[in-house]
């Protein structure tokens, strides 16, 4: 499965039980955070994969999007290297050893933990979990789980990445900055890489994580509500060419019945294909998804990119207020005044009765007429 974030190769020089550190930055609730991750302990590739060519059997042998798998993650100082290996349960769940077929655990279900708004690794420290890989709900972790094999472990170490993080964190051993953990993967079960997935389960992957982008913003995780319609988005993107190639096909099979009802009784009415409102749902929703974006963006207070998102919008769905009023907002961010009042007097064509656009309007004209006397001001200081 392609990694969520771009990641960066850094090559540890030394001995050959060297590693290579990857680098990214992963979403973490009320902020971004760099993620320097190093293989610690590598299985044998003859016993995690059946024999085969490398390159074919290597995405086959790490977890895929809806892979569930069982991982365990500890800060650094926690863990004991005297430990025994991995024989114990995990949520109870599961109880299986690290070399047992993967295929045997595939009836298991998603840990069930509450969403941590102070937080950098969401997951319950010290626990055996089962995550369904490509929710987004522990970022860190699923970037960690995506390159590695059954009964794998990882070091990581983490820092918080410019103002925009807030470092406050709750977990027990977090208080130190930056701070190391260890992932361990156990076990997982089959998933599949997004261009094995047909049409329909895209779809189920697209809705569900516009679900989970709403639930996050409610809860206050505009950072994990901002990585959810992100997520759906790029789904969303490879579902374009069957979209459109089923709205070709349902408007050549609707030229079709017209020609045979010009033979028939004319006011027998057309049947409709599916294919149209497939093309109408993809445009509704991928609207939707940027402007919830926009809407993230401008919380996070990045109107530039608030700005683009709600302009994405508006070019999908004309009729839509909110993308309009969140574009006039982003626009009077940015001290785009007259970009503003123009996205301002759209939503006003759209619903003329809303006083928020209303208000919006009066400020818009307030910080203009403000602006424009403070210019006035410095040009007759320049010439007196």
């Amino acid at each position: 499965m392609d990694s969520v974030h771009p990641k960066e190769i850094l090559q540890v020089s030394g001995d050959h039980d060297a590693a290579d550190v990857t680098s990214w930055l992963s979403v973490c609730p009320k902020g971004l955070w760099k993620v320097q991750k190093k293989q610690t302990h590598k299985r044998d590739q003859n016993t995690a994969c059946n024999a085969g060519d490398d390159a074919s059997q290597s995405s086959s042998c790490c977890p895929r999007l809806g892979s569930l798998c069982q991982v365990r993650v500890r800060l650094k100082a926690d863990v004991d290297e005297t430990e025994s290996p991995v024989t114990e349960k995990g949520n109870g769940e599961l109880s299986v050893q690290a070399d047992q077929p993967i295929t045997e655990v595939t009836s298991v279900a998603a840990t069930p933990f509450p969403w941590r708004p102070n937080s950098v690794l969401q997951v319950p420290l010290g626990d055996w979990i089962t995550l369904k890989l490509g929710e987004g709900q522990c970022d860190i972790t699923e970037a960690c789980v995506e390159g590695m094999r059954a009964g794998e472990k990882c070091e990581i170490l983490l820092s918080p990445v410019g103002k925009g993080s807030d470092v406050s964190v709750a977990q027990p051993g977090e208080e130190s900055l930056p701070f190391c953990a260890t992932v361990e993967l156990h076990t997982f079960t089959p998933g599949k890489e997004f261009w094995e997935m047909c049409p329909t389960e895209k779809w189920e992957w697209v809705r569900s994580h516009k679900e989970r982008g709403g639930v996050r913003f409610r809860s206050g995780d505009v950072w994990g509500a901002a990585d959810s319609y992100s997520r759906a988005l790029k789904l969303l993107i490879t579902l374009h060419g069957h979209v459109k190639e089923a709205e070709v096909k349902g408007q050549e099979e609707e030229m079709e019945e017209q020609k045979d009802t010009n033979k028939c009784d004319k006011t027998q009415p057309l049947h409709k294909d599916s294919s149209e409102a497939s093309a109408t749902e993809y445009r509704t929703i991928k609207a939707e998804l940027h402007s919830n974006l926009s809407l993230c963006q401008l919380k996070l207070n990045q109107p530039k990119w608030a700005k683009a998102s709600a302009a994405k919008a508006t070019q999908l769905e004309p009729g839509g207020a909110k993308a309009w009023y969140r574009l006039g907002q982003a626009c009077q961010m940015a001290n785009e005044l007259e970009e503003a009042r123009q996205a301002f007097r759209k939503v006003l064509q759209l619903q003329p009765d809303s006083p928020a656009a209303q208000k919006a309007l009066k400020d818009v004209a307030s910080k203009k007429k403000e602006t424009n006397a403070q210019l006035g001001l410095r040009l007759s200081k320049m010439f007196s």
